[in-house]
């Protein structure tokens, strides 16, 4: 026996806005029927898993306890810098001098998420044991 991750829930204030962030974040449209100011809005993403935005009264508070890792098919560092020109902000950098590190991004209602570097520049970064 199992079970099946459908999708990753993500609380927040405003669902629509926040979908609309992460879709360009994705590349991913928002579900068709999702319009503004709805309180449940959801991006499915390829394989069937869906980011799913669902408003909450709380605020958020203190440090994710699950959050997403994302790999760029362009650049780590370019990835960044996309993403902050779209709104997240900087939480903590942890680049290393040899190339390897990953940074910690926050979106709009301040849910935190990791940028890797991207499958292509793993394959150029020495050995993690050199």
């Amino acid at each position: 026996m199992h079970s099946t991750v459908t999708n990753m829930t993500v609380d927040c204030a405003n669902a629509y806005q926040l979908a609309l962030f992460w879709s360009e974040v994705t590349g991913r449209p928002l579900d068709p029927e999702d319009k503004p100011g709805e309180d449940e809005t959801e991006i499915e993403l390829p394989g069937g898993l869906a980011l799913h935005f669902n408003e909450v009264p709380e605020p958020k508070a203190g440090k994710n306890r699950l959050h997403l890792c994302l790999r760029p098919d362009t650049s780590r560092d370019a990835e960044v810098e996309r993403l902050l020109a779209l709104g997240a902000s900087l939480v903590a950098d942890h680049r290393k001098p040899n190339g390897w590190g990953w940074v910690v991004l926050a979106d709009p209602e301040g849910n935190e998420f990791c940028i890797l570097c991207s499958e292509s520049e793993r394959a150029a970064l020495p050995s993690m044991s050199s």
